[in-house]
């Protein structure tokens, strides 16, 4: 009775950290882009500069309250990560802030290929052809919707390039250092949080200038604004959260598959509450996208099921 009790409570654990990941990306993109578009507030970096001070303030409170323990890393790997993640989120965010929601999704989709490029190159880590040709699927739908994207713009582009870039090496670096150090993906973030709030915090309002033209500092506070900046910071704090939760309670594969729910619950908002523009083309290129991602996933638990399987066998 009691086993069953303890079960029943762990998938209701696993469902809520799904629910509330879902919830809190969804909700994040919708809330920045009512910052930056609606509301004017178009200085992203800063924004993402507070969220993470934010995120760090959180995490050190749960430390205290002894939710998780601290471990010491490498100075200097630390301040590298913490370098290269600072950058792939304000890049990430200045690409939201200048693309549609849904050319934006796609840059995000779009860094699952280059990381196993990348990968196969720097690594030499060998994916199947399944893996490869579900992944070329979802190329094929990235493609089709993006060139279509109605809300083409070479600032965009350029800024989804290098998010794209910097992103990939920054999550690579993340499982190898977790790997290599033995932390966890919570300890890593709260090692590192405060370099990557530091660097945003510092070049925050130089690039946002460079980009805006307007001072994050000379903006008039309204009620409005300040109220979407501070719900932006604790949305935030649950986007990180929730991240590390799915991936504690379930695993990155599942995490992955999530992902690619937000992706369409993200681009149906968009085209319904925000009247992002978009055509025939644009729905067929999501669906053959989340096709491929589909099949990424579906072939991605078979492969592990069976690496498992065969790790358990004696060896000859």
């Amino acid at each position: 009775h009691q086993l069953v009790k303890m079960t029943a409570g762990l998938q209701l654990g696993v469902i809520g950290s799904l629910a509330l990941s879902v919830a809190s990306s969804v909700a994040i993109v919708i809330c920045n882009k009512a910052l930056i578009s609606t509301l004017g507030f178009p200085f992203a970096t800063t924004l993402t500069s507070w969220h993470l001070m934010v995120t760090y303030c959180t995490l050190h409170v749960a430390q205290r309250l002894h939710f998780f323990e601290p471990k010491a890393i490498d100075g200097h790997t630390v301040i590298l990560f913490g370098f290269l993640n600072g950058t792939s989120i304000g890049l990430l965010n200045l690409s939201l802030g200048f693309n549609s929601i849904g050319f934006y999704q796609m840059t995000k989709l779009a860094i699952i290929p280059f990381t196993v490029l990348l990968e196969t190159i720097f690594l030499n880590k060998r994916f199947s052809e399944t893996i490869k040709l579900s992944l070329m699927v979802l190329l094929l739908g990235v493609g089709i919707a993006s060139v279509t994207d109605l809300e083409l713009n070479l600032l965009g582009s350029v800024l989804s390039g290098l998010a794209i870039a910097t992103t990939c090496v920054g999550q690579i670096l993340t499982n190898t250092i977790q790997k290599k150090l033995k932390v966890s993906s919570t300890q890593l973030l709260y090692q590192s949080a405060p370099y990557q709030a530091a660097i945003l915090f510092a070049t925050g309002p130089f690039v946002d200038r460079l980009l805006t033209n307007r001072s994050v500092f000379a903006h008039k506070y309204t009620t409005p604004v300040v109220g979407f900046i501070i719900l932006s910071c604790l949305i935030a704090v649950s986007v990180n959260f929730s991240t590390f939760l799915v991936i504690g309670t379930t695993s990155p594969v599942t995490y992955q598959v999530l992902g690619h729910l937000k992706t369409c619950l993200v681009l149906s908002f968009g085209y319904t509450l925000l009247h992002d523009p978009f055509t025939m083309k644009n729905i067929l290129g999501i669906l053959v996208a989340i096709f491929g991602m589909a099949l990424y996933s579906f072939f991605s638990v078979r492969e592990s099921k069976k690496k498992s399987t065969n790790d358990a066998l004696p060896q000859q």
